[in-house]
């Protein structure tokens, strides 16, 4: 159970949170990494104990309800996990929940799907809608004039409270990947012990600069300006607090940012360009593959254990 946790804890962290902390990455590579880290993880204790405190022991925010632990866990449990860890070390952004969740219930997964594909579908639109408002007068602007001290100095703090409220907005999301091992209703010394593990967990990703994955938000146009890192961490905030208060059925937020960096890549580089790059057009459709890819893995995982089980 403990062993299950902790591998999911570290593949969940170090493939989906480099996508959430990707851009505050990114534009604070000259901070220590141990400063981001007491951020992430101050942020990470304050959303986990009041999930503990406010659902009676629940961590997952109810999102667990239709996903009942195991009676007896085995070794195949481990999989799930395991093929994760191996994805993430080539760069390929799966998604946990799909990985994860639909093998301790795989009756759950369509409306998983549907809530997952919804996400991508809003993101991408609203960042579609976004970044063709404000290339031309913003976007434009960050790209020939990089950002003055002063200017850095007043946008990061605006970052630092934009990534804060995605970052809490993403763990009620994804706590569920994680905990799916845990009993759903945690004493106090099973929270500590969890929480001593996900803070170690997430040092070590930080420390590492978030690993293959970071390499997805490098490749975007110019997201490592921080002005530009604090925009696209609002809109996903807002677009995954909207998805938490929908219902509490789980989603994949890996859909939710493939789908906003790809609407705003499309808008900047129109408006820009005045049209799209064929390398634009395969890199947004190399990134949907992607995800896809990790869907049908995590079909194709769940029928392989049930058929050797």
């Amino acid at each position: 159970m403990w062993l299950g946790f902790i591998l999911a804890g570290y593949s969940v962290v170090g493939n989906d949170s480099i996508q959430t902390l990707g851009t505050f990455l990114s534009s604070n590579e000259k901070r220590p990494w141990y400063i981001l880290w007491l951020f992430a993880g101050s942020i990470l204790t304050a959303t986990l104990v009041y999930g503990w405190y406010h659902y009676g022991g629940d961590v997952s925010y109810d999102r667990l309800a239709k996903y009942p632990l195991p009676d007896n866990f085995n070794w195949t449990f481990l999989l799930p996990p395991l093929v994760l860890l191996s994805l993430t070390r080539t760069g390929i952004p799966v998604s946990t929940s799909f990985l994860i969740l639909t093998f301790f219930n795989e009756k759950n997964l369509y409306s998983m799907m549907t809530k997952s594909v919804m996400g991508y579908a809003v993101a991408f639109f609203a960042a579609l809608v976004v970044y063709f408002a404000i290339t031309k007068l913003v976007e434009r602007r960050f790209i020939d004039n990089p950002a003055t001290k002063r200017e850095r100095q007043i946008w990061s703090v605006l970052q630092w409270g934009s990534t804060g409220f995605l970052w809490s907005q993403w763990l009620i999301q994804d706590f569920a990947n994680i905990y799916v091992y845990l009993p759903r209703n945690l004493g106090l010394s099973e929270l500590v012990i969890s929480l001593v593990i996900l803070l170690s967990l997430l040092a070590y990703i930080f420390s590492r600069r978030g690993g293959a994955i970071q390499q997805i938000v490098k490749a975007k146009t110019n997201t490592i300006d921080i002005r530009s890192a604090t925009i696209i961490d609002g809109i996903y905030g807002v677009v995954l607090f909207f998805f938490k208060e929908l219902n509490n059925i789980p989603m994949s937020t890996t859909w939710v940012f493939i789908g906003l960096l790809a609407g705003r890549e499309i808008a900047i580089r129109w408006q820009l360009d005045g049209r799209l790059q064929g390398r634009i057009t395969k890199m947004v459709l190399l990134d949907l593959a992607k995800v896809f890819f990790g869907l049908l893995v995590s079909i194709l995982l769940v029928l392989l254990i049930k058929a050797i089980s």
